[in-house]
Formats: C-alpha cells, sequence, structure tokens
C-alpha cells in the first residue's frame, strides 16, 4: 500500500487559526476585544491566526491557546486540534489538552528576576529603617537624660531659689556640696598662704590666746579661751587703714571675697597656678595675694562680693547666667 504523495498531505493541512479567525469576523468581534477576554496580546492573537505557532512557547501552549479560542467562539475543540496536529505535523497523542478558562502567559526569566530584585530590596530597607529607628530611640533616651540635669536649683543670696544651668565644671562643685557631697580641699601647694590677720596676744593662765578676726569654715580651735582685749583708737587706725588698703608688692594683686551664698570659685595668678580652689560656703571670706592679673572663676556669681586691692570689682558683666569669669589686675 503506497502512502500519499507529500502534495496532498500538504493540500489536506488547514490552518487552525485562519478557521478561528474566520469565526471571529463572523460574530464582528474586533482582534483587540478578543485578546483582551483571553488575556493575550493583539500581537499573540495575530500570531495565533496567522499559523505562526513556532513563535508560541511550544506545542502544549499552542494547543491550550486554540481549545480557549474556539471555546469562546463556540468551535469544535477537538476538530481545532486535530487540525493543528496535521498543520505541524505533531503526534495527536499529545493533543490530549484541556482549555484553559483564561489563557496565561508563561512568566519568563527576566519577570523572576524583577521580582527577586524587588524583594531583596524591600528586605534591605525595611532592615535599614529598622536599625534608623533603633538608633533614633537610643539618642532621643539620651537627650532626655541628659535634659532632666541640664539646670540646678541654687539658693540666692535673698533666701530665694534661682536656677543656673551646668554648663562649667564649677557647676558640679554646687551640686555636690548641696547633695553634702564630700569635696575634695585643696593642698597646701595649690594655694598661697593667706597674711596674717592684726590681732592681740594675751598671756592667760600661762597660755598665748591669738584672737583672729576672721573665721575659718570647718575648724575647731583647741586653744583656751579668753576675753578679747580691746586695743585703743591710736593701734586700731593703722589697722584699719591697712585692710581698706591693702599693702602688696609691684605686680600682685590682692583679692578679698565675701561670700552670702554657697560659692566654688577658683583663682589662677598670671603663671598660671591655682591660688585657691573649693567652695565656700555662706557667712565665710577668703582673702589672697598672687601675680597679676588674676582669673577668678565662680559657681554662683550673686553670692559673692569680690574686692580687689581695697576697691570693688562688679562681677554682673561677666555673668552667664549664675556663673561668672573675670580677670583682675589687667
Amino acid at each position: 500500500m503506497k502512502s500519499a504523495p507529500p502534495e496532498a498531505i500538504a493540500a489536506n493541512r488547514v490552518n487552525p487559526g485562519e478557521t478561528l479567525r474566520i469565526a471571529r469576523e463572523a460574530k464582528n468581534w474586533s482582534i483587540v476585544e478578543v485578546a483582551a477576554q483571553l488575556n493575550l496580546t493583539p500581537e499573540r492573537l495575530g500570531q495565533i491566526e496567522a499559523g505562526a505557532f513556532d513563535k508560541l512557547p511550544g506545542t502544549t501552549f499552542a494547543r491550550g491557546y486554540l481549545r480557549t479560542y474556539a471555546k469562546l467562539l463556540g468551535v469544535d475543540q477537538t476538530e481545532i486540534v486535530k487540525e493543528f496536529d496535521q498543520f505541524t505535523g505533531s503526534s495527536v497523542a499529545a493533543s490530549n489538552v484541556q482549555s484553559l478558562g483564561r489563557i496565561e502567559e508563561p512568566v519568563n526569566y527576566s519577570q523572576k528576576v524583577l521580582r527577586f530584585v524587588s524583594f531583596a530590596m524591600l528586605v534591605v530597607l525595611g532592615t535599614v529603617g529598622f536599625f534608623w529607628w533603633q538608633e533614633q530611640a537610643e539618642r532621643q533616651a539620651d537627650d532626655a537624660a541628659v535634659a532632666g540635669i541640664e539646670h540646678v536649683e541654687v539658693e540666692g543670696a535673698d533666701g530665694s531659689t534661682q536656677i543656673h544651668t551646668l554648663d562649667e565644671p564649677e557647676d558640679q562643685a554646687v551640686i555636690a556640696a548641696q547633695n553634702e557631697t564630700q569635696l575634695e580641699l585643696p593642698s597646701a601647694s595649690d594655694t598661697l598662704a593667706e597674711p596674717p590677720e592684726s590681732g592681740v596676744a594675751v598671756d592667760a593662765a600661762d597660755a598665748e590666746v591669738v584672737v583672729d578676726s576672721t573665721p575659718t569654715a570647718g575648724v575647731a580651735s583647741s586653744a583656751p579661751t579668753a576675753e578679747p582685749v580691746t586695743p585703743d583708737a591710736d593701734a586700731q587706725a593703722p589697722a584699719t587703714e591697712a585692710a581698706a588698703a591693702p599693702a602688696v608688692a609691684a605686680g600682685e594683686g590682692n583679692v578679698n571675697i565675701d561670700f552670702s551664698a554657697n560659692c566654688w570659685l577658683q583663682l589662677t595668678d598670671a603663671n598660671g597656678k591655682v591660688v585657691y580652689s573649693g567652695l565656700k560656703k555662706k557667712g565665710e571670706s577668703l582673702n589672697v595675694t598672687g601675680k597679676a592679673p588674676l582669673e577668678l572663676r565662680l559657681g554662683f556669681a550673686s553670692g559673692a562680693q569680690v574686692t580687689y586691692n581695697g576697691q570693688a570689682v562688679d562681677v554682673a558683666p561677666y555673668a552667664t547666667g549664675e556663673t561668672a569669669r573675670l580677670k583682675l589686675g589687667l
């Protein structure tokens, strides 16, 4: 038995896409309308109708497209698939493909890569945002802790409570004093010996008693007490004049400070040596001499009355809040 010649086989081939095109035009449907219903592009639908099945993803997808297209138009799906197998020379056994309710285009490799990159970027942005939020929270907590101690209340000379900022180290000393913290007193090498005050020595019960006119805070005297002897007016006048205008050597300055409130201070001479540094309490005074010019730092300026070489010094122009820095003897 002889097989049919190739020319006869080619003549019997019918393009199933052409059959579907004729059915579509019979319904007066445009290719754009049908492509939208099948979830295909008009270009893809045009390839099916033109019989360009080699441009489709494969024979399996081609049969699925044809079945779905035929179902939409009301054409026999089995006959369309048979025409496809004859037109392409595919195996009839492989044509048992169910029609799709809606054609889904295969996801190509570039779309997968794009989805993966997008997901990775979202993860990175989420991680960066989380660490940024955590850093901001820690910074706000630190700022709140600092804000809680940026001001201190100090008792003023008139008994009122005043507030100033903790900008300088002297403020820390004031806080320590108010909290009854033990402060380290300056050593003898850091402070100059105060000049001896004028007094009267009296022999009583074989003991010499010296009456000091300047009170010393925190120091108790172990000498026996005695009634002070008041000197006559002639002897007292020179002492008063000396106190009013202290005699200092050339290039030196005398600083006298009376304290009406607790105040930390530091006095430095022209050589950078700390003449005195520490906390003075209300009612105390300080009288020191050093090489001019002298730099004076006050922790509570309104509680200190400063005199330089017997002349009163107004510290208000040099005050910032309740602290002050000024130079004496310029």
